[in-house]
């Protein structure tokens, strides 16, 4: 692992980089961090990210201890740094290639095709069960994506802490992506990656990927 420090706040990240194939079968490498990013400005659990001029993030049980250990909970708008009323209407057009949302400048959301190569990772024997950590999510983290259950925000509710965790990509959801987000999620006993759809009003983790 290696160590990067996000300027912004000074907060401590690791990353790591991961050799697989990516969803064309071909040789891929990405450098991912290994932790949840935390950026932002506590909002209280009940309430939207909706404050433009900021980042905003939730901490699991409105407790900012939460964020420290897990990192923040981001609703899709905040997330892409897209005016809040993306999370309600679609902003395709506003969706770039390696979006950088509110990731550290030189970095940008993780896709798909990057959680992809983390499953098929070179080292990874074990497929989903090897991207969550050995320590309390019930993974062999093969790859060192070191996935953790930090929980979720559904709907203005938290639940799962150490039990499950869902991401948002960078994408809309093509049949409503007005209101929906494509996502992925895992929990203590997960063996497919699949990709679902998600409101967008839901908190949910940000990982970044170094731009190559």
């Amino acid at each position: 692992y290696i160590k990067f420090v996000d300027p912004r706040n000074s907060r401590e990240y690791y990353y790591i980089q991961i050799d697989g194939k990516d969803t064309a079968g071909k040789a891929a490498s990405i450098k991912v961090m290994a932790e949840n990013l935390d950026i932002g400005e506590f909002v209280w659990g009940f309430e939207d990210q909706e404050d433009d001029s900021k980042i905003e993030k939730y901490c699991y049980k409105n407790d900012t201890a939460n964020c420290n250990n897990y990192g923040g909970l981001y609703q899709w708008a905040e997330m892409m740094q897209l005016p809040s009323r993306c999370n309600t209407e679609s902003c395709a057009d506003l969706i770039k290639p390696n979006h950088q949302g509110i990731c550290p400048d030189g970095w940008r959301l993780l896709t798909y095709n990057d959680y992809y190569i983390a499953v098929h990772a070179d080292n990874n024997k074990d497929g989903v069960k090897g991207t969550r950590s050995a320590y309390g999510f019930g993974g062999s983290n093969d790859s060192g994506f070191s996935l953790v259950g930090a929980g979720y925000n559904w709907n203005h509710s938290f639940t799962s802490l150490q039990e499950g965790t869902y991401w948002h990509y960078p994408e809309e959801q093509s049949l409503n992506g007005a209101q929906m987000s494509k996502a992925s999620w895992q929990d203590f006993y997960s063996t497919a990656n699949p990709v679902t759809k998600t409101l967008k009003i839901h908190g949910f983790s940000v990982r970044c990927v170094m731009v190559e």
